[in-house]
């Protein structure tokens, strides 16, 4: 009878833990799949294209890079109440201040360009004018945030986040090689051809739309919006390493069925990817092209809201999404400024978008280390974090990840001037 007592207990206690969980549970599962973005698509796409599965190892590498990174904000966030923008004018200042504001602004708004590319590109492929796209999807996201709470924006963006899971079911629907990709994901070596200039492009755009400095904005302030306290922090990280892992499968999926069907073709962009691959097998090239949509779109919800949150914090205004218009004008304003913006920037004929798309991943990759020494810095603040603080291991993980993202930077630099310095 006791034990029956005591299963019974634990079974009450475990769905109590689920059931806060599931009420816990957004802001990581929401910035680590939007990290699969319109860009992040291409990307993955052509990496498949171009290398097959060869560099599947590399994108299950970047699942727990990501994740240590992530995981940050939420404890600063929750600890401190402020959103990144703002820890780091009361912890450095106005100077970097500013500097990281306008890093995040230009880094979002090249973003935000490559998102709309992605959505007019994918719709094209059934026959929408892009004019049509650019005010559907600025009508969609703006009637999700003008709901004036945040739970009820939050709801609608992990509706788009199971859609960005359409992708799993094409790479079992073309029977990829078991056997290689099993190889392929746990042994690291370099594809066929060596290191070359056009492999460290790739590499680069892989660790650019897998952290980005957005996604460190973007949660910080969204686990501030959401009300998220100390106690809620293992919640948030366990949200936070579900979203990781989606992502990282997303994007193995999406290798693996380019790495199939498109190996050895030049692809440039994930939308011809689905229009090479409708010949072959138009289910998988329409769930492709559909999944470029949702990536766009979700990308572009999550991206506009970090630079309002973050111009909102700076700036002192209201900046949250359980306030109205009227209470908060200027967040509304600049978000909606933002996405009209980049939207009319699609619109301009002959512009180079499929160029702006691969570029922008690698623009990111450069600029990351600052936005994350910062946030390394913070979290080892002691007076201000106190027993989350950041542990040995953390900090020597975080580091690392810091330095390579330096160094792969640098000879990135480097290897512009000198095109032929890895070939």
């Amino acid at each position: 009878m006791n034990f029956i007592a005591k299963l019974f207990y634990n079974f009450r206690r475990s769905l109590k833990s689920i059931r806060m969980f599931l009420a816990l549970a957004g802001p990581g599962i929401i910035v680590m799949v939007a990290d699969n973005d319109a860009g992040g698509i291409t990307t993955y796409t052509a990496t498949g294209a171009q290398y097959g599965t060869h560099l599947l190892w590399f994108i299950i590498l970047l699942g727990p890079v990501a994740y240590f990174v992530q995981e940050m904000t939420v404890r600063l966030g929750a600890v401190t109440k402020r959103g990144h923008a703002e820890a780091i004018f009361r912890a450095f200042g106005p100077f970097w201040g500013w500097f990281s504001l306008l890093d995040l602004v230009l880094t979002d708004w090249l973003t935000m360009i490559t998102e709309f590319i992605g959505m007019t590109a994918a719709l094209s492929i059934f026959h929408v004018p892009p004019v049509i796209t650019v005010v559907l999807c600025c009508l969609i996201m703006g009637a999700m945030i003008l709901s004036g709470r945040y739970w009820t924006w939050e709801k609608a963006a992990l509706v788009f986040c199971v859609l960005n899971l359409i992708y799993i079911p094409a790479a079992f629907y073309i029977h990829p090689p078991v056997s290689d990709i099993i190889r392929h994901s746990f042994i690291p070596h370099l594809p066929p051809g060596g290191w070359t200039n056009a492999l460290f492009f790739l590499i680069m755009a892989n660790i650019g739309t897998t952290i980005a400095p957005w996604m460190l904005f973007f949660q910080q302030s969204s686990v501030v919006d959401k009300g998220l306290r100390e106690k809620d922090i293992k919640f948030g990280k366990i949200d936070t390493a579900i979203g990781s892992f989606l992502t990282v499968v997303v994007a193995a999926v999406l290798i693996i069925v380019c790495g199939k069907l498109l190996y050895g073709q030049p692809v440039e962009s994930a939308a011809e990817a689905a229009i090479k691959i409708m010949p072959t097998s138009k289910f998988t090239g329409t769930v492709i092209a559909i999944g470029l949509f949702d990536a766009g779109l979700l990308g572009a919800i999550c991206i506009s809201l970090a630079s309002s949150w973050a111009f909102g914090e700076v700036f002192g205004w209201a900046h949250s999404l359980n306030q109205k218009i009227k209470e908060a004008p200027w967040f509304y304003a600049y978000y909606f400024f933002d996405i009209a913006l980049a939207g009319t920037v699609v619109l301009i004929p002959h512009a180079p978008l499929v160029l702006i798309t691969l570029f922008v991943q690698v623009i990111a990759t450069t600029l990351l280390p600052a936005a994350l020494v910062f946030l390394i810095i913070l979290l080892n603040d002691k007076k201000t974090m106190g027993k989350h603080t950041n542990s040995l291991f953390e900090n020597i993980a975080n580091i690392s990840i810091v330095a390579i993202i330096i160094v792969l930077s640098t000879l990135y630099g480097v290897s512009t001037p000198f095109p032929n310095l890895f070939q």
